[in-house]
């Protein structure tokens, strides 16, 4: 006679996954800094988040608070976000962290092509009309000679500047 309790031998076996509670205790923080980073965002690209109506006005709710009473909420938004599934807004935020690191890297190249610019003079205003053919290279060449001089006369980087916003613009018109 067989036991209540007891499976069958070609019944299987459901395979239990043990979780430990430090491990919970990692998750829920790592959520809750997840929350964390979604308070400190601006209103308006908050708004583009894919959040739960709840969640948001947590969110709207832990950003006019101060100090203890933040705090509180912002465990309540890790408290809620272990509700949700967190995935599509930990990728929405690494695409805002990764388009504000790619902005970040156009303006470094700009800053090194302006220096090179000011530096080698015609061979990288060349460069710059091959990037951009509707840079305007006269134009270019007087901010150069400007530049130079300015350098020569310890002036304020004027034209260096100049340069900078024009490459910009250019880059800019590209998109």
């Amino acid at each position: 006679m067989a036991r209540k309790n007891q499976k069958a031998p070609w019944e299987e076996e459901e395979e239990i996954i043990w979780v430990s509670k430090t491990e919970m205790k990692n998750d829920m923080e790592e959520l809750q800094k997840l929350g964390e980073e979604l308070v400190e965002l601006k209103p308006a690209v908050l708004e583009k988040f894919p959040l739960p109506e709840d969640l948001y006005d947590a969110i709207k709710d832990a950003q006019r608070f101060k100090q203890e009473a933040k705090r509180r909420q912002l465990q309540y938004i890790g408290r809620l976000m272990r509700n949700i599934d967190s995935e599509p807004i930990q990728a929405a935020l690494d695409k805002l962290r990764n388009k504000h690191s790619q902005a970040t890297a156009v303006l470094h190249k700009l800053e090194q092509l302006r220096d090179r610019v000011v530096e080698e003079g015609d061979s990288a205003i060349n460069e710059v009309m091959e990037a951009y053919p509707q840079a305007d290279r006269q134009r270019l060449r007087q901010l150069y000679l400007q530049a130079n001089r300015e350098k020569k006369g310890n002036k304020p980087p004027k034209a260096s500047r100049e340069i900078f916003q024009l490459l910009k613009e250019m880059e800019t018109e590209e998109f």
